[in-house]
């Protein structure tokens, strides 16, 4: 009973304790519970991707043509694939394979093999080669329609022959065409940083599917800073398909030449929008002849599908069945007739009225002042001898050379395709040109680069 007492103390002393003590927890921030909680490292780093992919993208090397001199030409003779089948289908770009009569293909592993076996559709710029081997790893099409703006995306490949080459980026946008490099255009648009010797890898999703191939850069400094142009896989895998059963890609033929109508042009034909294309000329005993089209039609659906400008013609022809009876809407003298169209199999080009107004331009008008290269400055900075080319030695200010980015010293080598011997063919090459599209010059710098430079004409 004595006890009792002191008992009773300590357990009072412990309460008090305790209460204290929950007073200071309770006094204390709470830790912040994450909801979500945080990403693993799936999210945190694309490597699981890459080791997916990379094992199926190959550097592709140029073996049936001549080595040309730096600076003759602008190709730096090598580009990127993908294998697309376990027996050695690979998709690439028909500008990396163009005029070869034979490539040599490496794989991620170091296996090589040459081949002769290259199947082209220029109008997509897309190609197929076959390489014989069996039990490859390869990387499957994904859905390029299923991806949305902001998607994040690796762009594989070998710039610069760098093999097995990533960067990263995003869809900044989808569905671009009328950009004027192919015939038939369907790009992915993003800003993962593209070189040459992209050309033809696989742009894939975060589940390592082909989502597009890498095809062009649209830049005012010829390097990564600017926009990344890839074929969509959905055609890509359609010309694929028809280059793997074929040999070629068939397609659907109206016989017609069609452009974009304008406001001009709609006014004039009385339609209430630019909705549609215009058809500007009708190849005699085509199916758009025996269905009674005529110039100056405005065509505004096809087999019930509505056309918004000429590449729509281009896109919606082209996958129609051979043989096949189609209503073609047209606006004529203020009326919508109905033409009956019967698809035949091309054998005419069917393409916008795009040719490209030639350019009155010289190296006065656009700020240039430019010598002949001579042999002791080819000696001097080391390069090629018998190089070619004319000199930048004066750049105007504010001129549309100096706003393309051009600058005192460089050499352009090539305008567009034609290469550049003299200064005086500087200006013959130049007038070739596209007003509207300016000139893509080849311009080799001092440290032994080649460069590409847009020169704007107006």
């Amino acid at each position: 009973m004595k006890r009792l007492p002191l008992a009773v103390g300590f357990l009072a002393i412990g309460l008090a304790a305790g209460m204290f003590v929950t007073q200071q927890l309770a006094s204390q921030p709470a830790v912040p519970k994450l909801d979500p909680p945080l990403p693993g490292r799936e999210w945190q780093s694309f490597s699981p991707v890459v080791k997916r992919v990379l094992p199926g993208v190959v550097c592709i090397e140029g073996k049936g043509r001549a080595k040309r001199a730096a600076g003759e030409d602008a190709d730096p003779g090598f580009g990127s694939g993908v294998l697309i089948d376990a027996t050695g289908v690979i998709l690439t770009n028909n500008h990396v394979v163009a005029d070869l009569d034979s490539v040599e293909v490496t794989l991620t592993d170091g296996r090589r093999f040459t081949t002769a076996d290259i199947r082209r559709d220029p109008k997509t710029d897309l190609a197929l080669v076959k390489i014989e081997a069996k039990d490859l790893p390869f990387v499957e099409f994904g859905d390029s329609d299923a991806m949305e703006v902001g998607d994040r995306v690796l762009a594989v490949g070998a710039p610069f022959g760098l093999t097995g080459s990533v960067t990263s980026g995003i869809v900044s946008a989808k569905s671009r065409n009328n950009l004027k490099l192919n015939q038939f255009e369907d790009f992915i648009q993003t800003d993962a940083a593209m070189n040459p010797g992209n050309s033809g890898g696989p742009l894939v999703n975060m589940n390592g599917k082909v989502i597009g191939l890498t095809s062009a850069i649209k830049t005012r400094t010829s390097g990564f800073q600017g926009v990344g142009l890839a074929v969509s896989s959905n055609l890509a895998k359609k010309i694929s398909d028809d280059l793997l059963k074929n040999g070629v890609v068939r397609r659907s033929y109206f016989g017609v030449t069609v452009r974009d109508l304008d406001e001009e042009s709609a006014k004039k034909a009385g339609a209430k929008s630019t909705n549609g294309a215009v058809v500007t000329k009708v190849f005699d005993e085509s199916p758009a002849a025996k269905a009674g089209v005529v110039i100056g039609d405005v065509i505004t659906k096809i087999n019930n599908e509505a056309v918004k400008d000429s590449r729509d013609v281009q896109k919606i022809t082209a996958s129609l069945p051979f043989g096949e009876v189609v209503d073609v809407l047209l606006w004529r003298d203020g009326k919508f007739y109905i033409g009956k169209v019967k698809v035949e199999e091309e054998s005419q080009v069917l393409r916008p009225d795009t040719s490209p107004t030639p350019s009155d331009a010289t190296a006065s008008t656009v700020g240039l002042t430019l010598i002949d290269l001579t042999p002791e400055s080819v000696k001097k900075n080391g390069w090629p001898l018998g190089l070619k080319g004319a000199v930048i030695t004066e750049v105007k200010k504010n001129s549309l050379a100096e706003k393309s980015g051009l600058a005192r010293g460089l050499v352009v080598l090539k305008v567009d395709k034609i290469v550049v011997t003299s200064a005086a063919t500087f200006d013959q090459s130049l007038q070739q040109a596209s007003t509207e599209k300016g000139a893509l010059l080849h311009v080799l710098r001092a440290n032994g680069d080649v460069d590409f430079v847009v020169l704007k004409l107006k």
